[in-house]
């Protein structure tokens, strides 16, 4: 009610041009005018100037560890100029920010409040959201975290042992393996502390399973140091091993070090949670949907989207430039593709290979794209670990709170090149000379919890030795490892890997079973009014051809193929553009309503008590993410049955990338089931 009653006053200074307010109000406040104490209160002024940082207050933020560009904001300089003439005065500040705080002071303590919420190392950009009460809760939780927003002792000793880790992890690597390619997260070291608060905050939340997809940078650092891959494991395939045992190796089977896939049990704080990384192929952000897809398919599954959180990392130039990603944030509030919403997190290289942003993107950010969703985003500097957990609990609450995807862009740099067997310098000699300069991001957090004497520099290296043993213990026992994968696990072990021979299956169905099924594909409820065209040319053909047992056409033998699956308990799920009523008018699976336009599913009315149900899922008009989602649902469970329908022949070509790097190879590299 509070942010109701405030609302309209609060953000009617989003819609105005900042550039151009001529709305001043100078008269002090009489209830505020003794000559002892005067106070003005001045809301349209300062109205416009809180309203000024929430909007551009991005611009200037010093979020670039770098900071290799000078950031200004000159629409807030505008406003400072305007409201010079308040220099001096004490003013009221009740209801214009959320601080309890502030409520009065002079000009500067309110310009330093708002510098400090919204130009500092972690920033938001809310301005692009249309919905008022949307951009109101977000100024509030961002206002009010950057006072209240605190990490414990323990917390903050976490996150300093998570980034000793990781740096003791790379460099472990780059010793033992230095001619590998290994996609480092030096750098990006905050990468760690954001998942492990992810995950933290998740379970806090109440899910139960988080799906992560995530591409090659700093991949190995997660899978190793978070979700606890044995460092056998990676030993061994750097040593140019297979983890396909020879038994179920096909065809080259297995793949590179850097899509490796790994599924743990986690405990936070005492509530359990499973975690499934996904494996990821060479094709930059085709893992996207289908980890989207996964997650709807276990929802289903858990019977709740509140059970299931999907995290996406993604690379700054690979997520405006690959037509994927938007794609996949098109249908993230679409019916039949929402999961609740999705945590992005852009490991901002500020860097694509050798391609520098002014030549990889045509806007200010890599997450502009995204814009259209009308969804926060977050800039946060990734020097700042601390800041990069306060943007994570900002994003998981919103999305708790409002189930729809949110970005965070975390800056930072690249260590090295693309691989570290590449030499950037080449070609961006200045931003290298920056880096290579710099002390690492875990350098300077352990430096900050010795001066506040939170740790000791003796008990940081302490860790980072201990860290240093057990990979090296790891290494000695490589010799001893062999691989254990094995298909047909988990959610398959129901189901058989198929041997070399040829098998036949009878797949027929009892012919009262199939009328049954025939009939009641063409019912529907007294109480509906169907088009007229319906009857002559969909329902009395087919319970003809029920009768008679001749002339069944393509639809119909479709319908009794998936009822006769809906009939045994199993779930079907029909997706693809037009699929309801099909290009050619010829499906029907859903009837509509001519008055009402109700949709009705007679597939999911065959018997009474049914187990099996049919999910129609008319896609938008995208053929890559649509099949890379459909893949994802694909390999959650062999209950659920998943068919796509590329809409004309040649449309199968626009999925083709999902078809080679999944679909197709899916189970000799990963050995991966998907049905």
């Amino acid at each position: 009610e509070m942010l109701a009653s405030r609302s309209n006053r609060l953000f009617a200074a989003f819609r105005r041009d900042f550039r151009c307010v001529s709305i001043w109000k100078n008269s002090p406040d009489s209830k505020h005018s003794e000559p002892k104490h005067p106070s003005y209160r001045n809301e349209a002024t300062l109205d416009n100037l809180v309203a000024c940082y929430r909007t551009h207050g991005h611009k200037k933020a010093r979020i670039d560890p770098l900071e290799l560009t000078y950031r200004r904001a000159p629409e807030i300089e505008d406003a400072l100029e305007r409201v010079k003439h308040l220099s001096g005065k004490q003013l009221l500040f009740d209801d214009l920010v959320f601080d309890e705080n502030l409520k009065s002071g002079s000009l500067d303590d309110f310009v330093n409040f708002l510098e400090r919420v919204y130009c500092d190392r972690l920033s938001l950009e809310l301005h692009h959201i249309s919905n008022e009460q949307e951009k109101l809760w977000l100024a509030k939780e961002f206002e009010q975290s950057a006072a209240e927003f605190r990490l414990s002792l323990d917390e903050k000793k976490r996150i300093g042992e998570q980034l000793v880790f990781s740096q003791t992890f790379d460099t472990f690597l780059g010793k033992k393996f230095g001619h590998v390619k290994r996609y480092s997260a030096e750098g990006a070291e905050s990468l760690l502390p954001f998942m492990s608060a992810a995950v933290n905050y998740a379970a806090n939340d109440g899910v139960e399973h988080v799906v992560v997809g995530m591409p090659h940078r700093g991949r190995l650092n997660v899978l190793v140091d978070l979700f606890k891959l044995p460092p056998e494991v990676l030993f061994y395939k750097m040593q140019g091993n297979s983890l396909v045992p020879p038994e179920f190796r096909r065809d080259g089977g297995d793949d590179i070090l850097s899509h490796i896939a790994h599924s743990v049990d986690l405990n936070c704080n005492g509530k359990p949670i499973h975690v499934t990384q996904l494996p990821n192929p060479s094709h930059l952000e085709a893992i996207t949907p289908v980890a989207v897809g996964k997650s709807r398919a276990r929802q289903h599954r858990l019977g709740g989207k509140e059970k299931v959180l999907c995290i996406l990392a993604h690379g700054d130039a690979a997520f405006p430039a690959q037509g994927i990603v938007t794609e996949t944030l098109n249908m993230s509030q679409l019916p039949g593709y929402s999961i609740g919403g999705s945590l992005h997190i852009i490991v901002n290289n500020q860097l694509g290979f050798t391609t520098s942003p002014e030549y990889g993107r045509s806007s200010s950010y890599s997450s502009d794209v995204a814009k259209f969703l009308e969804i926060p985003i977050f800039h946060v500097n990734g020097d700042f670990p601390e800041e990069v957990v306060r943007a994570c609990q900002l994003a998981v609450k919103y999305r708790t709170t409002f189930q729809r995807d949110v970005i965070i862009d975390m800056i930072c740099y690249r260590r090295w090149g693309h691989n570290e067997l590449d030499d950037p310098s080449l070609t961006q000699p200045s931003m290298y000379k920056a880096i290579s300069s710099r002390k690492s991001v875990p350098d300077l957090y352990a430096e900050k919890l010795a001066n506040d004497e939170l740790t000791s520099e003796v008990e940081m290296k302490q860790k980072e030795q201990d860290y240093a043993d057990f990979l090296n213990k790891a290494l000695t026992s490589t010799d001893q490892f062999q691989p254990q994968e094995a298909p047909c696990r988990n959610n398959w072990s129901g189901t058989t890997w198929p041997g070399k021979d040829t098998t036949v299956w009878d797949t027929g169905y009892p012919t009262d079973a199939l009328r049954l099924i025939g009939v009641k594909s063409v019912s529907h409820g007294e109480e509906m009014t169907l088009h007229p065209r319906l009857f002559r040319s969909h329902l009395e053909p087919r319970s003809k051809q029920m009768t008679t047992g001749e002339s069944i056409d393509w639809a119909t033998a479709e319908a009794l193929a998936i009822g006769s699956l809906l009939h045994q308990g199993f779930h079907v799920r029909l997706s693809g553009q037009d699929v309801g009523r099909g290009t050619f008018s010829h499906r029907h699976a859903t009837l509509i309503d001519s008055l009402t336009n109700e949709s009705y599913t007679p597939l999911d009315h065959l018997v009474p008590e049914q187990k099996g149900f049919l999910e129609v899922a008319s896609s938008p008009l995208s053929e890559e993410a649509v099949l890379g989602f459909e893949y994802g649902m694909s390999i959650e469970s062999p209950r659920r049955l998943i068919l796509w329908e590329a809409q004309f022949g040649d449309f199968f070509n626009g999925a083709q990338i999902i078809i080679d790097t999944f679909v197709s190879s899916g189970e000799v590299k990963w050995l991966l089931q998907s049905g």
